[in-house]
């Protein structure tokens, strides 16, 4: 996820706009097929969101990992995530949170 966060970080920051938001749609941990588990997958991931944000990105995850309260507050800040319980409100859930971010 870290490779992605910073491809994407990259390529927002080609974009001329006001405001550029990061929003992840997960479901669950940052891992991978391969080494990339485990606190090694939490910790780069990690460190690119900050690196994110130092770029002017505003980061944002929506999951429906409900462990998420245990590892996304280290990962996204406490209030840069929403935990979505019911996969079928993904889409108001979405719309909501993007109506939130952008005014």
């Amino acid at each position: 996820m870290g490779f992605a966060v910073r491809r994407l970080t990259k390529l927002l920051n080609e974009i001329d706009a006001r405001t550029h938001i990061l929003i992840t749609i997960s479901d669950g941990k940052p891992d991978d097929c391969d080494s990339y588990r485990g606190d090694y997958g939490i910790e780069d991931t990690r460190r690119s969101l900050i690196e994110a944000r130092r770029a002017g990105i505003h980061p944002y995850c929506i999951t429906i990992d409900g462990e998420a309260r245990d590892y996304l507050p280290h990962l996204y800040g406490p209030a840069a995530f929403t935990l979505v319980s019911d996969v079928k409100e993904l889409p108001l859930k979405v719309s909501d949170i993007y109506r939130r971010l952008t005014t």
